[in-house]
This record gives C-alpha cells, structure tokens and sequence, in this order.
C-alpha cells in the first residue's frame, strides 16, 4: 500500500478483507449451504403439512432452500432471490405475471432513481468536499473528543442518502489518513497513544454509517422493504416525510448513544491534536473549486430532496386532504422524483460543446442491481406468503412458541429477531424474511402490525458484532486497527442499546404519528 503525505487517502485502496480463518469459515459455510439448502427443500416437500395448502407447503420448501442460501451465501444472495421466483411459478404457486409483477413495483425505480443520484455525487466527488468541509470547521479545534464526533456525523449524514457501503467507502480513507497523519505527528511512541482512539473511530465510520441510514427511506434496502411490504399486504403508504419524522430522531438518539459508547470504550490518553484542522484544510483545497459536475450533482440532489420531503410539509399547513397534494401522489410519486432527478444528470452538461453530460450510462449502469433484484424476489415471497396464508400460519406458530400477543411484546420480539438475522446474513435479506412474518403474527393476535413490522425493518439494520455482518463492518476491519474482539464487544453493547432504543421510540413516536 503506498503512502505519501500528499493525497494520502487516495492512495489508499479499500478491500473488504478477513482474517485467513474467516475466509475458511466462509468457504465452509457456502459450500454446506449448496447441499444443505437442496435437502431442505425436498425434505419439507415429502413431509406432511396438513395444516397447510398446497400452494403454502410448496412454498415452505421454496423458502427452506432461499433462506438456506441467504444465510449461508451458497450462491450471490440476488440469484437466490430470483431463483425464489422462478420456483415458485414452476410449482405453480403464482403465475409469472403475478409473480414477476414485484420486480417493477414502484419503489424499485425509486432505488434505481436514488443509486443513480448517489452515483453521480461520487463520480464528481461532491460526497469527499462535503465530507471535507465539515472536517476542517474551526468547531472541532484539534480536539480528538470533537474529530471522533464529526467523522462519525460525516458518515452517518451521506449515509442518509447513500448506501451505508458506499458512505463508508468514501469515509474510511479519508479517517485512515488523518489518523496516520496523527503518528506521523506524534512520532515516537505514536501507535500506543493511539491504539485505542484508531480503534474507535474506525468502529465509529462503520457503525454511523449504518444508523445514519435508517433515517430517510432511500438511506438503505430495508426502509424501503419495510414500506413496500407495508403498502403492499396493509395498503398503508409511508411517505418520505413521515418516514423522516419517526426514523431522524431515532437515528440522532442511536448516533449520540454510540459517540459516548465508543468514547467509554475506547478512551485516548491525547485530549488535543497537533494540526490536524491544517491537514485537513489543505486536502480539501487540493479539491480545487467546485466542478460543474459537482454542481449539477448538487441540482439533482436538492430536486429530488426538495420534492420528497415537500408534500409532508404542506400537510402541516394544509392537511392530508389537500389539493396540492394529491397532485403530488398523482403526478409527482417518490419513485417518479426520483427517476427525473437521475434523468437530470444526463441532460446537465459538464461541457455542452464537447457533448458532455454530468453522468454517463456507463457510470450509471454501476449501481448495485444485486440490491435490486433482492429488493424484487424479497416482496415477490412476502406477497405469496400472505396470499397462500403461509405467513399467517407461521405467525400462530411463533406466537404459541413464544406466548405473546400484546403490541409490544411482538414489536420486541420482531426488532430482536431483525437484529439477530443481520448478524448472520445482509440486512435486506433479513428484512424480507422477517417483516411479512412479523405482519402475519400481529394480524393473527388482533394488534396492529405496523410498529412490530416497523421494529423488524429498523432492527434489521443493526449489525455490529461481526466484519462479516455488514460490508460497512468489513471495510474498516480491513485496516488492521479493529481487533476482532473489539468489534465484538462494542457489537454486543451497541446492539444491545440499539434493540432498547428502537422498542422504546416506537413505543413513544408510533402513538404520536399514527403509524398504529
């Protein structure tokens, strides 16, 4: 890895990279999760169901195999959603207009419009100014307490609108920078001062990166699962805004918890920096002025910002039932914002008379179609499992096993559930397998299914324990400043205080709100 003081964190290459154990655990758990998921699936088609339909006992066996794959990643986690897919027309539980149909949902193109509006910022690097900016404020004045908060709100802010793994793509060299440049400083002995700062504000990347998403429904997969699947089995639309008003402040309360959670246990023995506000400055000169790429990034961004978040705030003046917003649910849906702010990237030019235009379709066409896909086979399977009543058998079996049927012991146990399965395999697959269940299970006991539902969705974006949870995880491990059994320890605490967190702020924003 080469180094220089000049543009360090460019220099800098970021590899998902685990230990050699890891990497055998992975292998083993693939290849027993290719056998494992097939024997399943035959298993649970020869034995009887009675209780079940036909069309539910094959889907069982359908679900058998794709779970099987999605925690053990036999084959990529998009191909099981789509072989989901294709299985269950060639047992003929759905048809294939039926069952495809989710895979157009409207909400996909809202994923597809907001991963290209987050593209764009990234090629023109209007995400590392923004990041810059915020480091080099005179506020933070060299003090390690105020550096670990700002990079951790830097992180935790860009992944309100891009993908956690992209948000801590971007962060992570630029922290791993600053933090060599403080050895570099310090000199002799610079590595023991800083052992266990380096370890905390590369848990602080990840972790932010992750609670900062959950703010607004395009920050990560599972927000926009959770309201898909909601629509679509409730017919209850969460709109931007809404989503915003109950999500912000759990994500600014789960934020301010995690700052004094690592600084507990991860404490440095350096209070003040030494220049470390002139490195910071003079990267973000480096950047130069503002690009016209940058610029109309920015357009772009504002736009769709502007047009999500603006029906929510004419409710307040005007009510739901204003005029002015059902033009905007008619004409102006998020997912159709979100579509004309992508589009404005290729029609902004960067220089007209070259024909060059802010983004590219070979830019583009990088954004993560696998999440998409998932996205698609994941509200395919919800909607077979409530309309072959398949949910709403599992829901009454989970609710005899647990004994409880009150709104806020299955809001508890959906949250827990939504945290235990992101440690084991990616928060979108959590959410799809969790939340429908969770639906089912609050409709079998009389209670309203949207907090526990809610619960599933938000707990399925706490990961911390393990690199292996969630690529965010992976990334800063990669730096060799995260002992595994320090991510471990702040994993367990953190997603003991996320699980708590989120209960109680449902408890109290849910009422508020109406999501009851």
């Amino acid at each position: 890895m080469q180094e220089s003081n000049k543009g360090l964190e460019e220099d800098i290459i970021v590899e998902e990279k685990i230990s050699s154990a890891e990497e055998r655990f992975e292998l083993w758990r693939g290849r027993v999760g290719l056998f494992l998921g097939p024997a399943l699936f035959f298993l649970v088609l020869i034995l009887p169901f009675p209780a079940l339909s036909a069309s539910a006992h094959k889907l069982l066996a359908v679900l058998a195999l794709i779970i099987t794959f999605w925690i053990t990643e036999a084959i990529p986690i998009p191909i099981s959603a789509l072989l989901g897919a294709v299985l269950c027309v060639v047992l003929g539980i759905g048809k294939d207009k039926e069952v495809l149909a989710h895979f157009a949902d409207p909400i996909v193109f809202l994923f597809i419009g907001s991963f290209i509006l987050a593209e764009g910022m990234k090629v023109h690097g209007l995400d590392k100014r923004i990041a810059y900016r915020i480091l080099s404020s005179v506020w933070i004045k060299n003090k390690t307490s105020r550096l670990l908060l700002a990079i951790g709100f830097i992180s935790a802010a860009i992944s309100m609108w891009i993908s956690n793994t992209a948000s801590t793509a971007m962060i992570f060299p630029i922290a791993l920078g600053i933090l060599r440049s403080l050895e570099e400083l310090e000199g002799k002995g610079a590595k023991e001062v800083f052992s266990k700062y380096n370890t905390g504000v590369m848990l602080t990347v990840a972790y932010a990166a992750s609670i900062g998403g959950i703010a607004t429904p395009v920050g990560t997969p599972p927000n926009l699962i959770g309201i898909g699947m909601i629509q679509n089995l409730l017919g209850y639309k969460i709109t931007f805004f809404k989503w915003m008003l109950f999500a912000l402040p759990i994500t600014l309360i789960t934020f301010i918890v995690l700052y004094f959670l690592i600084r507990a246990l991860h404490p440095t023995k350096r209070k003040t920096l030494h220049h470390i506000r002139e490195y910071v400055e003079q990267r973000r000169k480096e950047l130069g002025p503002l690009s016209p790429g940058e610029k109309n990034a920015l357009i772009a961004f504002l736009f769709a910002v502007t047009l999500w978040i603006l029906p929510g705030f004419l409710a307040i003046f005007y009510g739901s039932e204003a005029k002015e917003l059902k033009f905007f649910s008619t004409h102006l849906p998020e997912a159709i914002v979100a579509l004309l702010a992508a589009s404005l990237l290729f029609i902004l030019p960067t220089d007209f008379k070259k024909r060059k235009f802010t983004l590219t379709w070979k830019e583009a066409v990088r954004i993560d179609w696998g999440t998409i896909l998932l996205f698609g086979g994941g509200l395919t399977l919800g909607s077979l499992m409530f309309s072959t009543r398949l949910a709403e058998a599992i829901g009454n079996s989970l609710m005899s096993l647990l004994g409880t049927g009150s709104q806020w012991g299955i809001t508890a146990i959906a949250i827990g559930l939504g945290v235990i399965m992101s440690e084991t395999t990616s928060n979108t697959a959590s959410a799809n397998m969790v939340i429908p269940v969770m639906i089912a299970i609050s409709q079998a006991s009389g209670v309203s299914p949207l907090p526990p539902a809610l619960g599933a969705c938000l707990g399925a974006s706490f990961g911390f324990m393990l690199p292996v949870s969630t690529p965010p995880n992976a990334i800063v491990y990669s730096s060799g400043m995260v002992p595994i059994t320090k991510m471990i320890r702040a994993g367990i605490f953190f997603d003991i205080l996320g699980f708590l967190i989120i209960l109680v702020s449902l408890r109290v924003l849910c009422p508020i709100l109406g999501l009851m």
